[in-house]
């Protein structure tokens, strides 16, 4: 028994008064830190993909209402632009499809080709879409879910 003592004293002296038993120590204090950060870093990118994801779902709809002025009122194709340009996101959703028309000259219009007697008629269309995220590891202090929106915004007729 006391044989076993002997060989173990050594190995404690070794660790209490050499470098490499602080080198364990520092690394087990800050394991758990480096850790949380890389946790958090990634939920961050994981947040910040799917807002990108969300305002490039609503271009895909102004693209899609741009092409000519038939494809502006279909909202249902808008819709569809929308939502399968985003297809990766859950939960995405259009919230709303709208037109305006106003003349060229600034005088208001309702999109009628008899409107704009001295001007031509200029088409807006907005497309804003929607997606909640929920994160993978709950913080107290922050939301339990992001709700991110995107909107676009363009001319399609002038």
């Amino acid at each position: 028994m006391r044989n076993r003592k002997s060989k173990v004293r050594p190995m404690f002296r070794a660790l209490r008064s050499g470098e490499i038993g602080g080198a364990l120590v520092e690394t087990a204090l800050t394991a758990p830190v480096l850790v949380i950060l890389l946790l958090g870093a990634v939920e961050f990118a994981r947040v910040a993909y799917t807002a990108i994801e969300v305002a490039n779902a609503a271009r895909a709809g102004v693209a899609y209402a741009a092409q000519n002025g038939g494809t502006a009122s279909d909202t249902a194709g808008i819709t569809w632009a929308a939502t399968h340009d985003g297809a990766q996101i859950t939960g995405l959703s259009v919230t709303n499809v709208s037109l305006s028309y106003i003349c060229s000259n600034g005088a208001a219009a309702t999109g009628a080709n008899t409107d704009c007697a001295n001007s031509h008629i200029e088409e807006t269309v907005t497309v804003n879409t929607q997606a909640t995220v929920d994160p993978l590891i709950y913080v107290p202090g922050l939301p339990k879910s992001y709700t991110l929106r995107g909107q676009a915004i363009q001319k399609c007729l002038q």
